[in-house]
């Protein structure tokens, strides 16, 4: 597991075109989102760490803590939070 803080983490270049597209869209389009966010990540199980840290990171952000987007209303936002969750548990218990 990386040591680096988070806000440095999440300065990537392609990070922040990725999260500036999907400001505004996840009330209209949440589905498209989420694929938005797998697309940037790709196979989770061989993920780069920084790409799986800043998704985490941004899907357990204030937007998400407060309701403004809820997985409620998309459970495919739960189903990839999870799924990182998980993927980052593995590679934390099989060093």
């Amino acid at each position: 597991m990386s040591n680096r803080p988070v806000s440095e983490i999440v300065k990537d270049e392609e990070w922040q075109k990725v999260r500036k597209s999907l400001l505004g869209q996840w009330k209209k389009r949440p589905d498209w989102c989420v694929s938005q966010l797998r697309s940037y990540i790709g196979n989770i199980r061989t993920a780069d760490e920084d790409k799986l840290r800043r998704v985490q990171n941004y899907l357990t952000g204030t937007a998400f803590r407060t309701g403004t987007i809820s997985s409620r209303d998309n459970p495919s936002i739960a189903k990839l939070r999870a799924s990182i969750s998980a993927e980052m548990k593995r590679r934390k218990f099989s060093k």
